[in-house]
């Protein structure tokens, strides 16, 4: 009996942090957003410089995505299927942009790529910036996400092991032949798991790329950086109306994860 008593308390505490944490706050923006009418809200979100925003965030996500999903297929194979030397080192290297600040890796690029970076006379020469443009961004996002897809295909690739592979590397298949009709039927749910996590962090990245982007509105604003802008001018109803977009996304993005999570439990079944 007391167990019972015990199970139906941390689930309603479970519901009741869940409420006040999570929905409370979606269901304010969202509120706050629509409070002058779909006319107000309409006018906000599809703003000339929104819609920018919106076009670059989504570019950047794109980018980073194939960048993070090529390496994290290729760095989780290396690294669950081949013996070398230094495979620790590089499973550490992986983990640091969960370790280190996003703020602290815009700085980095800024020290790189900026005007005090040592790179910098090299771009200049070569008329290219990175620094205060869109490739700034792009590679802040790249750095930030890029743990997400190996860190989600090393796990599940380990648990399988390497015996298929090794079978059919002795019948004589090649590389890219023993990935596809092996490798891949095996890992597709946790490489979709991957993705989804990675697309959802790009989507919403702040820190590195508030470095990095210079605030240029039109030309080097996210989304996210659109939303502090109109929060900064006080025009507090289209900053709530511009980040419902992103709460949207945000939903839409859980709902996949949960699928893809639902199948991936089916699979282990």
């Amino acid at each position: 009996m007391r167990s019972k008593t015990l199970q139906i308390f941390l689930i309603l505490l479970g519901v009741l942090f869940v409420a006040l944490m999570l929905l409370l706050p979606l269901a304010t923006v969202l509120a706050y957003a629509l409070r002058q009418g779909w006319r107000i809200f309409a006018a906000a979100i599809t703003d000339n410089y929104a819609v920018k925003a919106l076009n670059l965030t989504l570019l950047a996500a794109g980018i980073t995505l194939v960048v993070n999903t090529t390496f994290g297929i290729f760095a989780a194979w290396a690294i669950t299927k081949f013996r070398f030397r230094g495979k620790q080192a590089l499973t550490t290297l992986i983990d640091i942009p969960f370790s280190i600040s996003p703020i602290i890796a815009g700085l980095v690029f800024i020290l790189i790529f900026g005007r005090i970076g040592w790179a910098y006379p090299l771009l200049e020469a070569w008329k290219v910036k990175i620094v205060f443009a869109v490739p700034g961004i792009v590679l802040a996002t790249i750095f930030v996400t890029f743990p997400f897809v190996s860190r989600a295909l090393i796990p599940l690739m380990q648990s399988q092991g390497s015996d298929e592979e090794e079978a059919a590397a002795l019948m004589g298949a090649k590389g890219l032949e023993i990935f596809r009709k092996i490798t891949f039927p095996h890992i597709k749910w946790g490489l979709l798991y991957g993705v989804i996590l990675c697309t959802a962090r790009a989507l919403g990245e702040f820190g590195a790329v508030s470095v990095v982007s210079g605030h240029l509105r039109g030309k080097t604003n996210t989304l996210p950086l659109h939303v502090e802008i109109l929060f900064s001018e006080f025009r507090l109803t289209a900053a709530f109306a511009v980040a419902s977009v992103l709460v949207v996304i945000a939903v839409i993005i859980l709902i996949l994860r949960n699928i893809v999570e639902y199948r991936l439990k089916k699979e282990e079944e």
